[in-house]
């Protein structure tokens, strides 16, 4: 797909992933994300993803993530992925683990992958979680998903932040305790509207996470010592990036946000690839990106995806030069139609 659009065709939209937000809130109260403050406990209906589904399958949808907030606070959750999968969709559950438990054995049967957010070793997780004994829930949670079937995937995400930067050798040997498949690590957005925080934070807040240029010297000392000390975990994919990606992904970010160089380049196909499905059936071409406009309003994805906004934001496009996606702390390549989605690729895309 290429990087700059603004040529005088589209390049054409060939949806292969998308992502669900079926429940409003979260079970955590998360320093890096306001999600948690919407109250609303807004739900997507069941009998929208029976008609959505039926178009997603005709447009040559493969893959949806079940995201949020926290997507087992639906109380037919597991209805609507059963509907996904009759239409031949693949599901990732991504989930903050604390209920995970409970769902362990219906999302062994309906998904193919769980994400799972991890912010640290123990005690430095459930400081950033703000839930008491949150990494043990989680660890209960993986477990249940083992003991129903051993060799089930789970992946875990870490938002690298001020809270945790310090933690990153340890976080990876809490993942091998966990008996994580893969582990990821990106930076933590701090400057855009997403995560439930319309109108931006206050230079505070963005303070109180983000690395400063003061911390840059313990990242790259941290950095330095992850490399020496698992490179086990490099060689087994466990630690999903190589290590040089790793620092272009965590310190070249951070030094870009202090004003040090130039953000890293970023390649990424989300807008034409792949969509956001909110719970009120808002649709955005990516997490950070305005919406383009509403299901419940077009009448459909395709509509919503055919739209003049929508057609104008890909053409006009450039994801090497636009602010927002200058910034992105998670860019994503996503197989296209005419490609193989092998189940690792997709997976990949769905972690980060």
């Amino acid at each position: 797909m290429p990087a700059v659009v603004g040529a005088d065709a589209e390049p054409a939209v060939e949806l292969t992933h998308l992502f669900l937000w079926p429940h409003s809130g979260c079970n955590c109260r998360c320093a890096m994300c306001d999600i948690w403050l919407d109250r609303s406990r807004r739900t997507i209906d069941p009998a929208d993803v029976e008609e959505w589904a039926k178009e997603w399958e005709r447009l040559g949808v493969r893959f949806v993530s079940l995201t949020g907030g926290e997507a087992l606070m639906h109380r037919e959750i597991w209805r609507i992925a059963a509907i996904l999968r009759d239409h031949g969709i693949r599901i990732a559950l991504m989930s903050t683990g604390i209920t995970l438990a409970r769902h362990a054995e219906a999302a062994v049967r309906h998904c193919g992958l769980v994400v799972v957010s991890l912010d640290g070793p123990p005690q430095v997780h459930d400081a950033v979680r703000r839930i008491p004994n949150a990494h043990r829930k989680l660890a209960e949670g993986v477990a249940e998903l083992r003991r129903h079937r051993p060799s089930f995937p789970v992946f875990g995400r870490c938002a690298v932040h001020r809270l945790n930067f310090r933690h990153l050798r340890e976080t990876v040997e809490f993942s091998r305790q966990l008996e994580l498949t893969r582990l990821s690590f990106l930076a933590t957005d701090v400057t855009s509207e997403a995560f439930n925080r319309p109108s931006g934070w206050a230079a505070d807040r963005q303070e109180a996470i983000a690395l400063a240029s003061d911390d840059l010297p313990e990242l790259e000392e941290e950095l330095d010592r992850l490399e020496a000390e698992c490179r086990a975990d490099f060689e087994s994919g466990l630690i999903m990036d190589p290590p040089q990606a790793l620092r272009t992904k965590l310190l070249g970010f951070y030094r870009a946000h202090n004003g040090l160089g130039e953000f890293p380049p970023v390649r990424c196909n989300a807008p034409w690839a792949s969509a956001v499905v909110e719970v009120d059936g808002t649709v955005r071409p990516c997490f950070f990106h305005e919406p383009y406009g509403n299901v419940h309003e077009a009448g459909s994805l395709e509509a919503v995806l055919a739209s003049p906004k929508a057609v104008a934001f890909r053409r006009e496009l450039d994801v090497r030069t636009n602010p927002i996606c200058r910034r992105c702390v998670c860019p994503q390549t996503y197989p296209r139609h005419s490609e193989t989605a092998t189940p690792s690729s997709l997976a990949a895309a769905a972690a980060g």
